[in-house]
C-alpha cells in the first residue's frame, strides 16, 4: 500500500471512529427513507419498482446529509451537557 492510500485509510478510520454513532444512525435513517420513498411512489404515482427506485434516490440522499449534520449537532449538545 502506498503512503497516499495508507493515509486515506487512516484518515477514514479516524473520521469513522469519531462519528460512529451518527454514521450508523444516518445509514439506518437513509435505508428507511429509501424504502418509504419507493413505496410512496409505487402507491401514489403508480409506477413500477425500477422507476420508483431510480426516482427515489436523490431526495433521500440529500435528507441523509441533513440528518447527519443535525445528529452531530444534537449529539455534541448531549455530550457537553453530560460533562457539565
Amino acid at each position: 500500500m502506498t503512503e497516499l492510500t495508507s493515509g486515506i485509510f487512516n484518515a477514514s478510520k479516524k473520521i469513522y471512529d469519531s462519528n460512529k454513532g451518527s454514521i450508523l444512525r444516518t445509514i439506518v435513517y437513509t435505508i428507511g427513507h429509501f424504502v418509504i420513498a419507493i413505496t410512496v411512489l409505487m402507491m401514489v404515482a403508480d409506477v413500477s419498482f425500477y422507476i420508483a427506485l431510480t426516482d427515489a434516490i436523490v431526495e433521500p440522499l440529500a435528507n441523509s446529509v441533513w440528518y447527519f449534520l443535525l445528529d452531530k449537532f444534537w449529539a455534541s449538545k448531549i455530550t457537553s451537557k453530560r460533562r457539565s
